[in-house]
């Protein structure tokens, strides 16, 4: 069996910011779409899943980013699973545009919830195989981030339009939210280089967030998301970006 997967992205306007370059949320969505792609090759889709009552979800991910599409390109994307974990499956994706130049490369932590529990099933016990290689090429798999200090706070409310078809946020909207934490003239004049997310607990519709923030000296931004959770304080998401 042929071990990476291969897709193709055209990059279409409801994909790209005002400037017209694909938006880092996006990236994301490439990632798990075309990830998805390979999981229902290997016959582990979430429907696969979803009959175990089990669903896929990722909860760390690293990007780094050498130059940003733009609207109108078309991007091939590769991906392929990494040697599986006990707990987890790690998995690489690269983004070239038509000269073959990479765009993006993103490795990626995950795991297996179950849909009534929302617990964490080891791999290792989801009688779950996948055959994982290392081509050389991969990002160093995500560890999680620390909380930061900060200096500024937004509150923003889960709504419909974040939740996907497993009841939760969806990975992808936590990066729209942190975007637009700052104005279209940061983004003009500031290019996303890094990315590191780790998803620490599930947000569901009517969560209100507590984005705190800061931009430090090196152009470095932390966002540690919290919500009040049984009267406690509870940190449920960062994201630590770097810009040029």
């Amino acid at each position: 069996m042929e071990l990476v997967f291969t897709k193709s992205y055209e990059i279409k306007d409801n994909m790209v910011d005002c400037y017209g370059f694909l938006r880092p949320a996006q990236m994301l969505f490439i990632a798990q779409d075309v990830a998805g792609g390979d999981f229902e090759k290997a016959g582990k889709s979430s429907e696969d899943l979803a009959l175990q009552r089990r669903f896929w979800a990722v909860v760390r991910q690293s990007v780094q980013i050498t130059r940003t599409p733009r609207s109108g390109e078309t991007l091939r994307v590769e991906t392929w699973a990494m040697p599986q974990k006990s707990t987890y499956c790690p998995r690489s994706v690269v983004a070239y545009d038509e000269k073959g130049r990479e765009c993006f490369s993103i490795t990626s932590i995950w795991v297996i919830m179950d849909m009534d529990t929302r617990e964490l099933v080891p791999v290792a016990k989801s009688g779950i195989q996948l055959s994982g290689i290392l081509r050389g090429s991969e990002l160093a798999i995500p560890r999680g981030l620390k909380e930061a200090e900060h200096s500024h706070s937004s509150l923003r409310t889960v709504r419909y339009s974040d939740i996907d078809r497993n009841q939760h946020m969806n990975n992808t909207r936590y990066l729209e939210w942190v975007d637009d934490l700052f104005s279209a003239g940061f983004h003009r004049t500031h290019t996303l280089r890094e990315i590191l997310v780790d998803y620490l607990k599930e947000c569901q519709e009517g969560d209100t967030l507590d984005l705190r923030y800061g931009i430090w000296d090196d152009n470095t931004v932390q966002v540690d998301a919290h919500r009040t959770e049984d009267g406690k304080d509870r940190r449920v998401f960062a994201a630590r970006l770097l810009y040029v």
